[in-house]
């Protein structure tokens, strides 16, 4: 009897497996077809060799970077899906919630959000939305198991908030256009970006250092918020028009929790700081309120806000903005047909279609002088 049963499973399996695979032939014929007929290779990030369809038309943007360069692009009515941060409420920290929140609340939930680089998406509903193509900010690892567990390719992308949309976000950028088919609109967004560049960077170029204001930026966010010793060395909006920060001088590479008895001995003549995370600022100001008043900086009114461009990588956007208020305030001299509400407004609208200017200053990110301890 039990020979009978397994010769008859393995007549089953002889049968059905054929049937299988006709059926499966079946449907990636149709995928081809409704693709214009085939594939093609793109490479990631990380040298990948993705086959995905010839005509990309749907796709899901997980983790770190992706649905923001999806915006920048103009292509968020390809998304089938949204991460819950994104859903949840509207988020000026990223620079692209606010105009596409409204649509995004209505897309199905494919991740939590973030930015680990761990594998946060949702295999089941991924799978129920047949997306052509997943654009992730996962780390190597992470990429490769989605894509295991889903069966659609991983486009792994992503980029670091080192500088001021440094090659990385330039790299992965031209491959997110490749797979979307936005070319023009990707080099004309990378060459408005060099544009901002070159003329960041000329304006105060010609100036001496002994005549430059020394600056330093606090309580920056990475990898969460951080009181006033949070900062960066090689800080984007800083560096980019030549300017003098004090924060490189302690040989640490990025962003880093500073001494807080070095910015003593540094006593910058300026200080940017993130108005997101003054409470904590001031929280440090009431326990030791005499460190704070023996800042040049403080004592001379010499405090400005510096919003926040970091979550969940960098909002290209408004560290431009940062940057051109950082040479209104730094070199006044030579920054001085320069509006930041306008200029503001002009870089929004390239980038994201849309003036959020007075949205995000609803939201906490604002430009101006700012007292420690109020």
């Amino acid at each position: 009897m039990k020979k009978l049963f397994k010769k008859n499973c393995m007549l089953l399996v002889i049968l059905v497996f054929p049937l299988c695979l006709a059926v499966c032939s079946k449907k990636n014929a149709e995928s081809a077809v409704e693709n214009d007929g085939g594939t093609r290779i793109v490479t990631d990030k990380f040298g990948r060799e993705m086959e995905i369809p010839q005509n990309v038309k749907t796709i899901v943007c997980l983790g770190s970077g992706p649905p923001r360069m999806a915006a920048y692009l103009g292509v968020m009515d390809m998304l089938v899906g949204t991460e819950e941060h994104d859903a949840e409420n509207l988020n000026v920290l990223r620079d692209y919630n606010p105009v596409y929140y409204e649509a995004l609340k209505k897309l199905p939930l494919v991740g939590t959000g973030g930015g680990s680089g761990q594998n946060n998406g949702y295999p089941e509903e991924i799978i129920s939305l047949a997306p052509d193509v997943i654009l992730a900010g996962f780390a190597k690892e992470a990429a490769d198991e989605l894509q295991f567990q889903t069966g659609i390719p991983v486009v792994a992308v992503g980029y670091s908030s080192n500088g001021l949309a440094n090659e990385t976000f330039y790299a992965s950028m031209r491959v997110f256009a490749e797979v979307v088919g936005a070319q023009e609109r990707c080099e004309q967004l990378l060459s408005f970006i060099d544009e901002c560049k070159k003329d960041l960077g000329g304006r105060a170029s010609g100036v001496p250092d002994s005549k430059k204001l020394r600056a330093y930026t606090g309580a920056v966010t990475f990898s969460g918020r951080h009181g006033f010793g949070g900062t960066y060395s090689d800080f984007g909006p800083i560096t980019v028009i030549n300017a003098i920060n004090v924060a490189d001088k302690a040989g640490e590479e990025g962003y880093y929790e500073a001494d807080l008895e070095k910015v003593i001995v540094w006593d910058p003549d300026v200080i940017f700081l993130d108005p997101g995370n003054m409470n904590l600022v001031n929280e440090e100001y009431a326990a030791n309120p005499d460190y704070f008043k023996s800042l040049r900086a403080v004592q001379g009114g010499r405090v400005y806000t510096m919003p926040s461009f970091n979550n969940c990588s960098m909002n290209i956007s408004y560290a431009l903005m940062d940057a051109y208020y950082a040479g209104i305030v730094l070199f006044p001299e030579q920054f001085a047909d320069v509006d930041i509400a306008k200029k503001s407004g002009e870089i929004l609208t390239f980038f994201l279609g849309e003036n959020i200017y007075d949205t995000m200053a609803k939201g906490g990110l604002y430009y101006g002088n700012i007292t420690v301890g109020k």
